[in-house]
């Protein structure tokens, strides 16, 4: 199985500093509400299971949600 670490940039133009509370609230502000948004894929890098689970405790999820329970 592979695994990717994709980097991706939200650019936001408002009227006012802009600080979403969560990424649904980002998206809504965007598609449906007072802001312009653009997004662009900054980086794109496969990760083997090994560097996958890093990278998931360094954003503070349990690595056996998505790699099960064999690491």
């Amino acid at each position: 199985m592979s695994y990717y670490k994709t980097r991706i940039v939200v650019t936001v133009l408002s009227d006012s500093p802009y600080d979403p509370d969560n990424l649904y609230d980002l998206a809504y502000d965007i598609t449906d509400g007072d802001c312009s948004g653009n997004v662009e894929i900054e980086s794109s890098e496969e990760l083997s299971r090994e560097e996958m689970a890093k990278a998931l405790e360094a954003q503070g999820s349990d690595p056996e949600f998505l790699l099960g329970e064999d690491l």
